[in-house]
């Protein structure tokens, strides 16, 4: 990875994802570009000089180092640039995790906790600040339980726009979020809906093991409307009109129920304290989910833990 010489010329620096390159490694000639993405994200606008030379004014922001294009979908291109021909357009539409509505709570370590088996998921006599169950047996706010996918938290994450006072309406198909794209590491997990009955399969699985899971209207288990569109503090985190909202959870791998390899592969482990104050250990390993509007571009990442008891 290196940053291009952008002193002078503009460059126009372009890669394949890892998609595309699947496909053109297919060889049947039936390989089309039918889409591209736009991205500013080493782009600092307030390098533009308002006090410089009549068209000197964005020569900073002209030349700012840029890195060089790379395929891996998960570490480039986190805001991409869209076209709306609205001119009354005052605010974007964004995504915002929602912890509010219901059992959607993160967990108190700043992530969401995936007890990845039954037996992680049955030990209630521990504490659940750095493990999985309370005293009398319920999930911790916070804990998917990624065996049983019983009971325990969903992830929530509310499309709209984040402005109390927004004159802006949502009754536009460029402002409403209908489809949505989840990004995760395929050897840690999967998607199921709210209940944990509806299962998924990938839309696709890149050379990173990254599965991506398109989800649209038609997914009703998953994307939902709210009954009121209306800004409302107690279900949403979103101070002004909601579109719409996805629900899922996450059903942990067969690797991670049934072994510890990928934990001693990709993981570490972490301390815990029993309820008789007795040091114990469980094995996490850290990971990201992301949802990105497919409408508006926007995206939010997700910081999910999957824990097992040691």
């Amino acid at each position: 990875m290196a940053f291009l010489d952008n002193s002078g010329d503009i460059i126009l620096d372009v890669v394949l994802t890892d998609e595309g390159r699947r496909r053109l490694a297919k060889g049947n000639g039936s390989f089309r570009i039918v889409k591209f993405a736009l991205g500013d994200e080493e782009i600092n606008y307030n390098l533009y000089d308002k006090s410089a030379a009549t068209g000197l004014e964005d020569l900073s922001v002209l030349q700012t180092p840029i890195l060089e294009a790379f395929t891996n979908n998960t570490s480039t291109m986190k805001t991409k640039l869209v076209t709306i021909p609205r001119t009354d357009l005052l605010y974007m539409p964004i995504l915002r995790l929602n912890e509010v509505a219901g059992d959607t709570k993160m967990h108190a370590s700043g992530t969401f906790m995936v007890a990845v088996d039954r037996n992680t998921e049955d030990n209630t006599d521990k504490n659940l600040t750095t493990s999985v169950a309370t005293t009398n047996g319920d999930p911790v706010p916070g804990f998917i339980l990624g065996a049983t996918l019983e009971q325990g938290t969903t992830i929530r994450v509310d499309a709209g726009i984040d402005n109390g006072g927004a004159f802006t309406t949502l009754t536009d198909g460029d402002l409403i979020e209908t489809d949505f794209e989840i990004l995760i590491d395929n050897r840690l997990g999967s998607i199921v809906d709210k209940t944990g009955k509806v299962f998924l399969s990938p839309s696709s699985v890149d050379d990173d093991n990254i599965a991506s899971y398109m989800l649209s209207a038609a997914d009703v288990g998953f994307i939902s409307k709210p009954t009121d569109t209306n800004s409302n503090s107690t279900i949403t985190p979103i101070q002004g009109p909601i579109s719409s909202f996805l629900q899922f959870k996450i059903k942990s791998s067969l690797d991670l129920k049934t072994s510890y390899y990928l934990f001693n592969k990709l993981g570490s482990i972490k301390s815990m304290i029993n309820q008789g104050d007795t040091s114990s250990t469980v094995k996490v390993i850290d990971s990201t989910v992301r949802i990105s509007g497919r409408t508006t571009g926007f995206n939010v990442d997700i910081p999910v833990r999957y824990v097992k008891l040691a």
